[in-house]
């Protein structure tokens, strides 16, 4: 048998069944709740003979179940203070001076203010959503967060979170070690790093030590030494909680740090699919009429493979660029010793405020092809048109390519 996913939400599969009147016990329908109602989140607002009513949105009905109900049955106060919030963020983008209109002794908002928070309460709703499932399918404690207080744009639609690379047919990303180190308390003499003919990456504080350019060697998964080890970092994943957040300068979504981060700490990877250049050549050619493309040459012994986060990624396909970054590129060697297959990780410059945003030079080696949805339109660095750069920065070089 074919089993297809279910593109539905939950809610909207909710909302069907009441519609229809039925009951399906999966989706939590059943004879005791299939008459129950629960605040959504809440659409209009007006005054009858001095009484305030709101339009209620019920989680899983339908819209065309929406009832007006006197704000004293409402016990949804979080709600409530969305929905103020909402009103008068509009407000202060329009520059209006009122709420209210006056009509036969009715007070209602404006048509455009109900709409808006309406689409605001689906937004926060759907941002939510996606909160979670990003949590649900990362791989590290650290928390990712979500948050728009700049527009109406929601989650991505055709972008799917993963947490390692994602080979194309025919690639193999792990080459098949059947051996590692035999310490007991890395570093020892024939370590890892010593093995491939280079030096520990890491210091005492599992802080990075070597200069940009030079690969890390890390212990894999058939080393004798445990998860400890002071030479396992990158494999763990990220350390931090982060948030993924619109930018107000038009450069997309960005990614900030929600705790300190101190000079040459990993902070993330960089994933996506792994397709041969080939595919990259043919790819960036249709992402020129898009205005953005994700990829990320693997060129630290070859130009044979590249990195596409467009489709497939994780926290990394939202970090934009900056001409004065705060995060470097380094290759990574854990279970696949391919020199054409490095794992590219990405550690901070300097110390890093929590609330700041996270950034990395797009022209950094190995990464000259990668432009993101801050390109406003234009065509990747290949064809050579010059795309303006929002970074900021003093030193900004006025161009991404």
């Amino acid at each position: 048998a074919w089993y297809v996913p279910c593109l539905a939400s939950l809610e909207t599969l909710q909302e069907l069944c009441r519609k229809e009147n039925l009951r399906c016990k999966s989706i939590g329908i059943t004879n005791r709740n299939l008459k129950s109602y629960e605040v959504e989140y809440l659409c209009d607002y007006k005054v009858e003979e001095g009484t305030e009513y709101y339009l209620v949105k019920w989680k899983g009905w339908p819209e065309s179940s929406n009832t007006w109900e006197p704000q004293k049955n409402l016990k949804c106060p979080l709600l409530l203070q969305n929905f103020l919030s909402d009103k008068n963020e509009y407000l202060s983008r329009v520059r209006e001076g009122k709420a209210l209109k006056v009509r036969n002794h009715v007070k209602a908002l404006r048509p455009a203010v109900a709409d808006y928070i309406v689409k605001k309460a689906k937004q926060r709703i759907a941002l939510q959503r996606w909160k979670e499932e990003l949590n649900r399918k990362k791989n590290h404690k650290a928390m990712i967060l979500v948050e728009n207080t700049v527009d109406l744009e929601g989650p991505p639609l055709d972008f799917y979170y993963i947490n390692e690379y994602k080979p194309a047919p025919g690639i193999n990303v792990i080459n098949g070690i059947t051996t590692g180190c035999e310490c007991t308390d890395c570093p020892a003499e024939k370590c890892c790093p010593k093995e491939a003919g280079f030096i520990l990456a890491y210091n005492k504080q599992k802080k990075l030590k070597i200069q940009p350019g030079l690969p890390i060697y890390e212990c894999n998964s058939f080393c004798r030494c445990g998860p400890d080890c002071p030479n396992r970092i990158v494999q763990k994943g990220t350390p931090y909680s982060l948030c993924i957040f619109r930018t107000n300068n038009g450069r997309g979504w960005g990614v900030k740090t929600l705790q300190k981060i101190k000079t040459n700490s990993f902070v993330m990877e960089y994933v996506g699919e792994v397709i041969t250049s080939e595919e990259a050549e043919r790819r960036g050619q249709l992402y020129d009429n898009q205005g953005n493309t994700y990829l990320f040459d693997l060129d630290y012994d070859s130009d044979e493979f590249t990195v596409d986060a467009a489709r497939y990624g994780n926290v990394s396909h939202f970090v934009n660029h900056s001409c004065d970054p705060n995060l470097q590129v380094f290759n990574v060697f854990i279970d696949n010793l391919d020199l054409r297959l490095p794992r590219i990780a990405l550690f901070s410059t300097r110390t890093i405020k929590a609330g700041e945003e996270l950034t990395f030079d797009y022209q950094m080696k190995g990464s000259i092809d990668l432009t993101s949805d801050s390109a406003d339109g234009l065509s990747p660095s290949r064809k050579r048109i010059r795309t303006v750069c929002k970074c900021g920065a003093v030193c900004c070089r006025g161009y991404l390519n």
